[in-house]
């Protein structure tokens, strides 16, 4: 694995130099969208919705659209004026018990591996985590932003999880849950509890498969064994506006010939090409007859040799 953060981890007067590493991977089937006929990939450009133009990636800027449709651009000397952190610093706030952290509030997982030196300290950390059974509420600046962060013990490694804010979280405010108040009848909550005790057990993740994307891969493989396969020339990059100014030029310069009375060029292409066409066919025809000696004098040399 591939260190994507350094930094340590202050609790008090104690400081524990650590590497942070993604912690999971995305192993989702994805596709992409082609041509149906030649297997080409389909392309998306940047075009402005108000004058249909495609835009280069130099001219566009960030925009903040307010709720009722009104856009704000922000320009580069905007954001430099934003609050940001580059702290290389995990400063523990408070140890809070647990069950105190709502999962849904968890987001993005990474390992916390400590450097050579500080074996000691990061022992320390995570015993007091175990032992507590507590989590570490943090303060981390993760790409020039400050989030909050919970440290816990998996494994023997210490984990940060990254956390959302408080005002993300969405309350659910369904009308269909007040219908659900006093629905379910004494005899039925019986039986709903003698089918969770049927059913309690461990949690063993080797129990469950992704059966959907073992599904695709032997479909892919199947059809790689049986030749069903597309094999597309690399496309090539539009030169864009280049030629778009020389197709204008052309017609400019057509344009300019009609007026006077002259052929366009476009016009005199069409001869000139069918005139070299035909020369170059009369002078391949006349060189054609000279590879025929070529073939005697080979033959006639294996001839002699066979007869030495």
């Amino acid at each position: 694995m591939r260190a994507i953060w350094k930094g340590a981890v202050s609790f008090g007067l104690v400081s524990v130099p650590v590497k942070l590493y993604a912690a999971t991977e995305s192993h989702d089937v994805s596709f992409r969208q082609v041509h149906a006929k030649d297997g080409g990939r389909i392309k998306y450009q940047r075009v402005c919705s108000i004058d249909g133009e495609e835009v280069a990636y130099a001219d566009i800027a960030k925009g903040y659209e307010t709720d009722d449709g009104q856009m704000v651009i922000l320009d580069d000397d905007d954001l430099a004026d934003l609050p940001a952190s580059s702290s290389r610093e995990i400063s523990v706030e408070k140890f809070v018990p647990s069950d105190q952290i709502d999962p849904l509030m968890l987001e993005k997982s990474y390992y916390l591996e400590p450097d050579k030196a500080a074996a000691k300290p990061y022992a320390l950390l995570r015993e007091a985590l175990t032992e507590a059974d507590r989590m570490a509420v943090v303060t981390v600046s993760l790409r020039t932003r400050m989030t909050t962060a919970v440290l816990r013990v998996r494994d023997d490694v210490i984990v940060m999880q990254t956390m959302m804010w408080p005002d993300e979280i969405r309350k659910p405010d369904f009308t269909g849950l007040d219908a659900t108040e006093q629905a379910a009848k004494p005899q039925e909550l019986k039986m709903a509890r003698l089918l969770v005790e049927t059913l309690a057990g461990d949690y063993d993740a080797s129990d469950y498969e992704d059966d959907y994307r073992e599904a695709v891969e032997a479909l892919v493989q199947a059809k790689l064994e049986g030749g069903e396969v597309k094999r597309t020339p690399e496309a090539k990059e539009p030169s864009g506006e280049v030629v778009d100014l020389l197709a204008a030029l052309q017609r400019s310069v057509d344009a300019a010939k009609t007026s006077r009375g002259e052929p366009a060029e476009s016009e005199d292409a069409e001869p000139a090409k069918k005139t070299a066409k035909k020369s170059s066919t009369k002078k391949s025809a006349k060189k054609a007859p000279a590879k025929k000696p070529a073939k005697k004098s080979s033959t006639k040399k294996a001839a002699a040799k066979k007869a030495s």
